[in-house]
């Protein structure tokens, strides 16, 4: 069953450099889970640029690019930010940083995907990095939004956004069967 509550749930996608997966993050929850999410993107040391391979693999999905851009995470720690409802990490090293406090205490969660900017190889290398971070954004971003998270309590939030996190290569077969059992235990009530 889906969240019926009609909540648009504010989320951010951090990364080091806010090029490349944080930015399929923001595109993907704007576009195919609009219903549900606002997508934003940020890094901790923002490149300045959209990495050209992400932009170019958006485009190829007949994503809108216009408007996405690098942003510093600073921006979002402002008092006139959007209250941000959840934030995930998608690298490591922004993981691991001492991030800003955001106002309104999102509930935050570890997505790593490996970063597709870092593979060197031929073009098609590089290509099937940014396809393959882009499915394994897409995968989480759907899982996350088919649940009916207006019915989950904070602690239960944070615990099944942390478990899509730890799906790695998730197929779709684990991820229905990921969301049967997150529905299950909803319908229990624990």
């Amino acid at each position: 069953m889906r969240d019926t509550s009609g909540k648009i749930y504010n989320v951010l996608f951090l990364c080091t450099g806010n090029s490349a997966r944080s930015i399929l993050g923001e595109a993907i929850a704007n576009r195919d889970m609009a219903a549900r999410f606002k997508g934003y993107s940020a890094g901790s040391f923002p490149k300045g640029e959209v990495n050209p391979n992400a932009i170019a693999l958006l485009k190829r999905l007949k994503y809108p690019t216009d408007g996405l851009r690098s942003k510093d995470w600073e921006e979002f720690a402002a008092p006139d930010a959007p209250k941000m409802d959840f934030v995930f990490t998608v690298c490591d090293n922004a993981a691991g940083e001492v991030c800003p406090v955001w106002p309104g205490q999102p509930i935050r969660a570890h997505w790593g995907i490996s970063d597709p900017a870092a593979v060197v190889g031929t073009q098609d290398q590089i290509d099937r990095a940014f396809k393959d971070a882009y499915w394994q954004m897409h995968r989480r971003i759907t899982l996350f939004g088919s649940l009916r998270l207006h019915e989950m309590d904070r602690f239960r939030l944070e615990k099944t956004a942390q478990s899509i996190g730890a799906m790695d290569g998730a197929t779709a077969d684990a991820l229905t069967k990921a969301q049967d059992a997150a529905e299950a235990i909803q319908d229990r009530g624990e």
